[in-house]
């Protein structure tokens, strides 16, 4: 009798096998991708991937270089790199675009431009796009996004190399592989002359069939679709007899410190398939935003995998910045246990005494109060009334003391003045009547 297999657990024995073998699959896929007529180029750090992707600019005379979405290349910081070497750097996917003409940085790993209202757009349209009819119509979405097709179009055309990220990295074949719904990903790649793809080390699986079962679950995960609208499989550059793709195809690996997490309990992390799941779910996230975590990956994943990467000292505060309601981990699709990777940060952070000095005078004076309960409950009891009349006129505060990492980006709402006991004693008497 054949025992039917879950998706996720299937997609579990596919992370967890090629983590333990991974360069094994990095080996075959670069023999594959070179014998398709790509060009392999292995980075450590982030400043040898932004040489590396620089120096292949220069040499196609890139004056313009589009790019489709690519985590990747916030991680390395590659815009402002290439932009100050006097290239153009266009965005191409709609939210990126968004973000970018803001000089802002995304604030979710799917979407982008979530924090963005439709009226935010058509004012930035309207300082930005300046050759345009001043007395145009911006009051749908369809009319934004007609605009900013226009305008991306012509960069598509114009461009000498398009950047795309990868989804994933197939091993099989030497493909590297873009999930997207606006087909950016598709022009960046296919009209310039050069394409470079930009991917991390832990993005390769196996085989065809090992990708045909994760992103079934990665498009149910993301934006809850049965597939994607393109799933673009790339394997080297343009053939004689295909009527477009790139001369030249160039693939950037990065490890930028996941090969130091393969013996760790983090490992574990490196089977996201950067879903935003995690997100979609956190009730943290939710409350104060994808630019409160501070750099390129926020929510839970983004608070496992940032103190990896930039050290438990600059990033002690986030692995505190969770609830361990475990809503994360249950929707992940590759079953990554990221409650426990977060308290294992917050044992390291202990351990490396990270606590600042508020944090630790906080701690100090709740373990008085908690340990002598009337003076507990009047202090609450004092606090909430006094932050619910602080911030009753308006309904939020923009700064309070000890809240900047809430509110350089978001309002912190004001509580509604009383405390959860006073609440669950009226709704009890209320029930006894």
């Amino acid at each position: 009798m054949d025992l039917v297999v879950h998706p996720r657990e299937h997609d579990l024995v596919i992370g967890t096998c090629t983590l333990a073998h991974l360069d094994l699959y990095l080996e075959e896929y670069e023999k594959n991708a070179t014998a398709a007529g790509a060009k392999v180029h292995w980075a450590s750090t982030a400043a040898e991937a932004r040489e590396i992707i620089l120096e292949i600019c220069r040499d196609a005379g890139a004056k313009t270089v589009t790019k489709g979405k690519s985590m990747i290349s916030e991680e390395i910081a590659l815009n402002a790199h290439l932009q100050a070497a006097g290239m153009e750097v266009v965005e191409t996917d709609l939210g990126e675009y968004l973000v970018q003409i803001r000089g802002e940085a995304p604030s979710h790993i799917i979407a982008p431009a979530i924090h963005l209202t439709q009226d935010m757009v058509e004012a930035d349209f309207r300082r930005l796009h300046t050759s345009l009819p001043k007395d145009r119509v911006l009051v749908e979405p369809a009319q934004l996004v007609g605009e900013a097709r226009a305008i991306l179009r012509e960069k598509f055309l114009s461009a000498e190399v398009g950047i795309t990220g990868a989804n994933f990295l197939i091993a099989e074949t030497g493909s590297s592989v873009i999930v997207t719904n606006e087909g950016n990903g598709d022009l960046t790649q296919s009209l310039a002359k050069v394409h470079i793809a930009v991917a991390s080390i832990e993005k390769v699986v196996p085989t065809l069939e090992d990708l045909s079962t994760i992103i079934r679950l990665l498009a149910r995960s993301a934006t809850g679709q049965e597939i994607s609208t393109y799933t673009t499989l790339s394997t080297g550059p343009r053939r004689p007899g295909d009527p477009d793709g790139p001369e030249e195809y160039h693939v950037v690996i990065l490890d930028n410190g996941r090969s130091a997490m393969l013996g760790t309990p983090f490992r574990e992390a490196l089977r996201c398939i950067r879903c935003g799941a995690c997100m979609n779910h956190c009730p943290v996230y939710a409350a104060v935003g994808g630019h409160a975590y501070g750099w390129v990956y926020p929510g839970p994943i983004g608070s496992v995998l940032t103190p990896q990467f930039l050290g438990v000292k600059r990033a002690a505060d986030l692995p505190n910045a969770s609830t361990f309601c475990g809503r994360c981990e249950s929707v992940c699709p590759m079953k990554i246990p990221l409650p426990k990777l977060l308290r294992h940060w917050r044992e390291a952070e202990f351990a490396e005494g990270g606590q600042s000095w508020s944090y630790r005078a906080g701690l100090r004076v709740w373990a008085f109060a908690a340990r002598k309960p009337r003076v507990y409950h009047a202090a609450a009891r004092l606090g909430m009334a006094l932050l619910g009349a602080l911030g009753r006129r308006r309904g939020a505060f923009r700064w309070l003391p000890l809240t900047r990492g809430w509110t350089r980006h978001r309002d912190l709402p004001a509580p509604q003045g009383r405390t959860f006991q006073q609440l669950w004693a009226e709704h009890q008497a209320g029930i006894q009547r």
